[in-house]
């Protein structure tokens, strides 16, 4: 974890670079299987440890103290109210596996620092890729012209810097970069025969890998300096078969922070277990009839409409621009007194977990929905001071390149007091929605498109046929208000999903028990089932 970026640099030149991997939303993208809920570690680091890793962490971006207070004197040339710089180094590596053979490997280095000047409303922003101390206080003098419209005092510049101490949800036991691809291909290898065996009507299969982590040190103008290393991987199975001259095709992946010691053969068979039945079912599936039907909504991967068509709305920046629905909301009634929402970025190795946000903040629970009320907004440090309140650690960006804004990590919402089978049994014609495939959503109002590529018909209190490629459309909040059942089955899914937000995509976890919505629009077919 210490070694000299220079080294590092070196020894990646000889490796592999970052593919994007297929994801199936525009905004939000991508699922499979669940992993539990569980209570985040109480390891608070000791602050000499936590001392000596900051020191570490200047090392490896070649700065100091000097040089951190120097910058941050251009960044407060015309006065601020806050600031913050943002470096950040990382390093990702893919690898694509079809017809037995890797079709494509590479990897991505990158590092630079986002720099920040916030006086008011105003916020003034720029980055470089050049960490020498002329390049650093060329692009704080342009960050603080920009903001400069606005009317700061300036501040004192820290003598020193405070280390922050945080937790650490997500240590691994050896990070990727000691991981060669002599350890990851036998396990990519692996994940093909076992897709290859499952089925003989399977024909093709593909296999991606994807490993990274990045170091992070953020300081800012209160002398606080905060540090992260944030480890992440993904392995998506996808199959085709063809039956009866018919071809048919699905995938599963998982993703988490977590290092190659969690590909272990159950995951592996699992995901590739999804990946088959997900395909072969579309053999036998049906569109189902069109109208307005009670949806279940299936535990775990159906989380991505809580995200996408509830959760946005709760982010405090649409909220603080009367954008959200929920602008006026808070203290109100907007679900049953059974729904409870939180978001959460201390589930331990969770995609969305983080130990301290992109502002150097600590990320703990937000409670968003209580018992049916809303309960409070996502907040960055900027939304925060706007309400009087503290920031929920929910100040996110994609990158050194972007500004940090409010955002989700790990959304779900806690069980509820029902079973499945009890929400089964109460639907005499419905649906159950299963694995979703694409999506749209207006903020804003919460209005949504679905698609369902793989579902079961619900007659007469039963589930009966598979169905397959439907639309669910409706309104977020008026869907949150109409969860009629919620069950004792909540998990967060384990699948590799990114949110997209004004250009700006970060991993999160997202999840549900099996939730009953009285009624949506369902885009299938009349008369066929």
């Amino acid at each position: 974890m210490h070694t000299k970026r220079r080294q590092f640099l070196q020894q990646a030149a000889t490796g592999s670079a970052l593919v994007t991997l297929p994801s199936l939303f525009a905004g939000c993208s991508r699922k499979p299987t669940d992993r539990a809920v569980r209570s985040p570690p109480a390891n608070v680091m000791h602050d000499a440890q936590t001392q000596s890793e900051t020191h570490a962490y200047l090392e490896w971006f070649g700065v100091t103290d000097t040089t951190l207070r120097s910058v941050m004197a251009e960044l407060n040339a015309h006065g601020a109210d806050a600031a913050d710089l943002y470096f950040q180094h990382s390093r990702s590596n893919s690898i694509a596996f079809q017809d037995g053979i890797i079709n494509r490997a590479s990897t991505s280095v990158d590092q630079g620092v986002g720099l920040r000047v916030v006086i008011g409303d105003q916020v003034g922003y720029a980055y470089t890729e050049d960490l020498s101390l002329p390049a650093m206080q060329a692009a704080a003098r342009s960050a603080a012209a920009i903001a400069k419209a606005g009317s700061g005092a300036r501040l004192e510049i820290p003598s020193r810097f405070a280390t922050v101490s945080r937790p650490s949800y997500y240590e691994l036991a050896v990070p990727w970069a000691e991981v060669g691809v002599d350890r990851k291909l036998p396990l990519i290898q692996r994940a093909a025969e076992l897709a290859k065996a499952a089925d003989p009507s399977i024909q093709k299969v593909r296999v991606y890998w994807a490993d990274a982590e990045e170091r992070v040190l953020i300081a800012d103008l209160a002398g606080n300096i905060a540090t992260d290393f944030r480890p992440m991987t993904r392995l998506s199975v996808n199959v085709t078969a063809t039956k009866n001259g018919v071809t048919q095709s699905l995938g599963s992946n998982v993703a988490a922070r977590e290092g190659i010691d969690w590909y272990t053969e159950e995951r592996l068979a699992t995901v590739v277990q999804e990946a088959v039945d997900r395909t072969m079912i579309l053999f036998e599936a049906k569109r189902p009839p069109a109208g307005e039907l009670p949806v279940v909504l299936a535990a775990g991967a159906s989380g991505i409409l809580l995200h996408e068509a509830i959760g946005h709305g709760m982010e405090a920046d649409f909220n603080r621009k009367n954008v959200s629905i929920y602008a006026e909301m808070l203290g109100k009634k907007v679900a049953p007194d059974f729904v409870n929402i939180v978001d959460d970025g201390t589930v331990d190795h969770h995609r969305g977990a983080l130990n301290v946000d992109d502002e150097g903040q600590p990320c703990g629970k937000t409670v968003l929905v209580e018992n049916g009320r809303l309960a409070s907004y996502l907040h960055d440090s900027i939304s925060a001071k706007h309400y009087g309140l503290a920031s929920t650690g929910s100040g996110r960006r994609e990158s050194f390149r972007h500004a940090p804004m409010p955002r989700m990590r790990c959304t779900y919402m806690l069980d509820g007091p029902h079973t499945r089978d009890e929400i089964i049994a109460s639907v005499q014609s419905g649906i159950v929605a299963e694995t979703f495939t694409n999506g749209q959503v207006q903020i804003g109002a919460g209005d949504f498109t679905f698609y369902i590529k793989n579902g079961w018909l619900i007659e007469n209190g039963k589930v009966t046929a598979p169905i397959k490629d439907c639309n669910i459309i409706g309104n977020g909040p008026e869907a949150l208000k109409n969860v009629t059942m919620a069950a004792n089955d909540s998990k967060l899914d384990t699948g590799g999903w990114t949110c997209g937000k004004d250009g700006q995509g970060v991993p999160v976890s997202q999840g549900l028990p099996t939730v009953l919505v009285s009624s949506m629009t369902v885009g299938g077919t009349n008369g066929e089932a």
